[in-house]
C-alpha cells in the first residue's frame, strides 16, 4: 500500500491513501475509540478521481502512535474474523 503525508505537526498528521474509502472508515472508526484522539476525519472527495484522506488530532501522544495503535486493532479484528470463520468452514 502507497501513502503520502500531506502535512503532520506535533498534534496533527493527515495522510492519503491508496486504498478504497471502507478501508479509511475503518481506520477512523478505530481512530475516535481512542481516548486520545481528539478528532479523526476522512476525506473522500472524488471516487475517481481523488485518493481518500485521513486527518489525525491527538490530544496527547504523537498521531503516528494513534494510528499505529488503531491500525494493530483493526489487525486484529481481522484476525478474530478469520479464525472464527475457518472454525465455522470446518463444522
Amino acid at each position: 500500500m502507497e501513502l503520502k503525508v500531506v502535512s503532520k505537526d506535533k498534534n496533527t498528521i493527515e495522510i492519503e491513501l491508496e486504498k478504497d474509502e471502507t478501508f479509511v472508515s475503518a481506520l477512523r472508526e478505530k481512530l475516535v475509540s481512542d481516548e486520545n484522539v481528539e478528532n479523526a476525519i476522512c476525506s473522500t472527495g472524488h471516487p475517481m478521481i481523488d485518493k481518500p484522506k485521513i486527518f489525525v488530532r491527538v490530544k496527547k501522544g504523537k498521531p503516528e502512535s494513534a494510528l499505529e495503535k488503531a491500525v494493530k486493532k483493526l489487525g486484529k479484528e481481522i484476525e478474530d474474523f478469520k479464525t472464527a470463520f475457518e472454525k465455522t468452514e470446518k463444522q
